[in-house]
């Protein structure tokens, strides 16, 4: 038997269309994808049909939109077919979503262009490397490890390139879990001493006295334990960088010690007697003002400038709504490959949980989201369900801001109650607690602990 080869263009008319009307087809069609986000709109670009879909996703009723000019993101013109763009619709209550769109162009009896006929389909019911979305992810930028297509970080990368070009000392300013230590990183893989080692240290982690030795390295028997020399964080990041996050939190005494190792380029071992010339980098980060260290006495005014050659402010994520639909999928994608379980699409709910999410613990807490959720739940589909209790509470309200500093002149009880207030604001989260009060984690259990809390 002789096989026909149908032709895509036959597909989209098969001769069985012909047999009724077009005019009563398409009404019927239409009422019955009333809930599909579908719009129709004449060659001039005004509305002719607005389902009940599109008034529940964008705010807008019927009546408000029928008969005018169609929004600048419905619109498409007579050349272009658009199979899926990745667009932004801001609703009507100011909010913004991610839209994935796709249209096709309506023409008449005698095959002139007559207006489109297009769809909106939720960001989040596609994964980013499917056909429909595809494009919408070209917009993403990995900028060496940093992930983002927000306007906010277009200035931030350009700074990061500028900066990594010279050997000057770089402050990344910045809260917990924004992306500190990724810009130090790409700050050092740009930069000439790139095959250089790049070492790390979180300042409000360790002791004064394990901190300075850390650093610095003591020589044998500088103190009780010290049985051989230990080379320092300085020595062994010769001719690279050095990362000093929190470094806010250095003793003031370390102070000191850091300062001359910027403007003599040698320093001394806990215990040694002579000194060892080094050429390393620094780059520190902190969450709290330098300014207002040096002005409340516990940072030296001279270590300020020096460390404050070229800041970099880098936005909390809450003011880059863009990221959050990216940094989530991209995560997905990472624990995807795992092939535990492998999410396919998100539930509207869950991603509009996640939208409005004020995210006080930025990129690191919307990974651990992530993480929760491939642990918890099964199935393609990232259901509201398997998001951590935080996103299916009642909102708290958010508690006013202030340094650590600040409430450290407070009375002991108005600290307690500072404290015990932002506990019960983050359900009992230290790290979103210590967000809320200002104050570093290991600041925030030193503080508990003296306490008792």
């Amino acid at each position: 038997m002789k096989q026909t080869k149908l032709s895509s263009s036959s597909l989209r008319n098969p001769a069985w269309l012909g047999q009724f009307d077009s005019a009563t087809l398409l009404s019927n069609m239409l009422d019955f994808s009333g809930a599909l986000n579908i719009y129709v709109f004449d060659k001039n670009q005004h509305v002719l049909y607005w389902s009940q879909g599109m008034e529940s996703i964008t705010g807008l009723r019927s009546e408000a939109v029928i008969g005018k000019p169609c929004l600048q993101e419905c619109t498409i013109d007579a050349e272009n077919n658009n199979a899926g763009q990745g667009i932004t619709l801001t609703r009507a209550d100011g909010s913004k979503i991610e839209l994935i769109r796709s249209a096709h162009i309506l023409v008449d009896s005698s095959g002139k262009y007559a207006g489109g006929m297009g769809l909106f389909t939720m960001a989040s019911e596609a994964m980013p490397n499917t056909a429909l979305s595809k494009e919408s992810s070209t917009s993403k930028q990995n900028f060496h490890g940093i992930i983002s297509r927000s306007p906010a970080m277009r200035d931030v990368f350009q700074i990061i390139q500028n900066a990594a070009e010279t050997e000057a000392t770089v402050l990344v300013r910045g809260e917990s879990g924004a992306g500190k230590e990724l810009v130090a990183k790409a700050i050092h893989t740009l930069s000439a001493r790139c095959n250089a080692p790049f070492l790390a240290v979180n300042c409000a982690a360790l002791s004064s006295n394990l901190l300075e030795s850390e650093l610095f390295g003591h020589v044998r028997g500088a103190f009780t334990g010290a049985i051989k020399d230990h080379s320092g964080l300085f020595q062994r990041a010769n001719g690279g960088t050095l990362f000093l996050d929190e470094v806010a939190e250095l003793p003031l005494e370390l102070q000191a010690k850091l300062l001359r190792v910027l403007q003599e380029r040698n320093y001394m071992p806990v215990g040694g007697n002579r000194t060892i010339d080094v050429d390393v980098r620094i780059v520190a980060a902190t969450h709290r003002s330098l300014r207002e260290e040096v002005k409340n006495g516990q940072f030296r005014e001279d270590l300020m400038y020096r460390l404050r050659v070229v800041p970099i402010f880098l936005p909390p994520l809450r003011e880059r709504r863009e990221d959050v639909s990216v940094l989530i999928w991209h995560f997905i994608a990472q624990h995807n490959n795992q092939r535990v379980r492998v999410i396919e699409k998100i539930d509207p709910d869950a991603m509009r949980a996640l939208l409005d999410y004020k995210w006080p613990g930025n990129i690191r807490e919307l990974h651990n989201v992530v993480e929760y959720a491939f642990a918890v739940g099964r199935g393609s589909t990232l259901r509201l369900s398997e998001l951590p209790p935080e996103f299916r509470e009642p909102r708290v309200t958010e508690m006013p801001r202030q340094s650590y500093k600040q409430s450290s002149s407070l009375d002991p009880e108005d600290e307690i109650a500072a404290i015990r207030h932002a506990l019960g604001q983050s359900q009992g989260k230290a790290g979103v607690a210590a967000s809320l009060l200002g104050m570093s984690r290991a600041t925030f259990w030193r503080k508990r602990k003296l306490h008792g809390i």
